[in-house]
């Protein structure tokens, strides 16, 4: 074990047996226990508002999640000689879900709608309050992005090969992410808002297959941070749509999706149409633009361009799916 990672657990009553590298982290087993020590760049006192869910969430009957243990203090964090931020938390050895494995997704997906029954309900401390929908304020934040990035690339006079062609199609990805905000301001969403308040549901937040850890008792969820208050359906969208994208926006497949889904949590009306909106909204091309503006402009990866040429061949697709999924 490295010095830096002796000084950490040393806040920790853990009797360490062996260590070993992960993933950006270390790894131990303490009391045939497997953990994992990581950097933790969030704000400190959020830790407690995670900790306290996770512990709410394994009393509803979810136990396959991650726990993050509090040191000898009883914080949930602890820094090293040169203050960088370190949390621990339960670990478990199996392997990533498997987005090209079908079997894998369809436990995914059905682990997600019982991740969901548990994350339903929660409250700690005062209830939460859901003042405006948290769907309208990320599609706003991102097309005030793409409208910055839109103008740089107006006002830019030499342009590169990529950025010739993402100024050819941007319009076109721009105003169909300026309609759905649109779209969306025209709905009633107090009532969105309400359900939310009222049923004290939360989601993942980062409900991806690499947080999504298999072996053969089930699948065990990770990287809680940054579970909030909102319509599950989030998590929903987050997980499918990187399937689909994979496999050319397959109609038979999103429908199988829903459906296991479906068959553990029920997916109303009102869940159906905010599916929708994230389904509609660009989310692809504004990550597209915002790696691109948010990196060094001397070189630009030609996988940009690969990436950009991906979406425009999957767009035909793509509308056809929200169209026969969704009306």
């Amino acid at each position: 074990m490295n010095d830096r990672a002796v000084s950490i657990l040393e806040q920790y009553d853990f009797s360490v047996e062996r260590t070993w590298k992960g993933r950006g982290a270390i790894l131990f087993e303490a009391n045939g226990i497997i953990y994992i020590l990581k950097e933790y760049k969030g704000a400190s006192d959020r830790l407690s508002f995670i900790a306290d869910r996770l512990i709410k969430i394994r009393e509803n009957g979810f136990s396959e999640i991650e726990e993050i243990i509090p040191n000898k203090e009883g914080n949930y964090f602890c820094t090293d000689y040169d203050r960088t931020t370190y949390i621990v938390k339960r670990y478990f050895t199996a392997k990533e879900c498997n987005i090209r494995e079908k079997q894998d997704c369809l436990e995914a997906i059905h682990a997600l709608g019982r991740l969901h029954k548990a994350m339903t309900g929660i409250v700690v401390g005062e209830p939460v309050k859901v003042d405006s929908l948290p769907l309208m304020y990320e599609i706003d934040k991102r097309n005030t992005e793409l409208a910055r990035v839109r103008k740089y690339l107006k006002s830019k006079s030499q342009k590169s090969e990529f950025e010739l062609f993402l100024q050819t199609h941007y319009d076109y990805f721009y105003e169909k992410a300026m309609a759905v905000a649109e779209q969306l301001k025209k709905e009633d969403t107090s009532g969105w808002c309400k359900n939310i308040e009222d049923e004290q549901s939360y989601c993942h937040g980062d409900y991806q297959y690499h947080n999504i850890l298999m072996d053969e008792s089930g699948c065990h969820i990770i990287n809680f941070e940054k579970i909030s208050p909102d319509n599950p359906v989030k998590d929903v969208y987050l997980f499918t749509r990187k399937l689909l994208e994979k496999n050319n926006w397959d109609l038979v497949l999103g429908r199988e999706l829903l459906h296991t889904y479906n068959e553990v949590r029920l997916i109303r009306e009102e869940d159906l149409l905010q599916l929708k909106y994230r389904f509609l909204y660009p989310e692809k091309f504004w990550k597209i633009v915002n790696y691109y503006f948010n990196s060094s402009k001397a070189w630009i990866s030609c996988k940009n361009t690969e990436k950009l040429e991906a979406i425009l061949q999957q767009e035909d697709n793509k509308n056809a799916l929200i169209q026969t999924m969704f009306g």
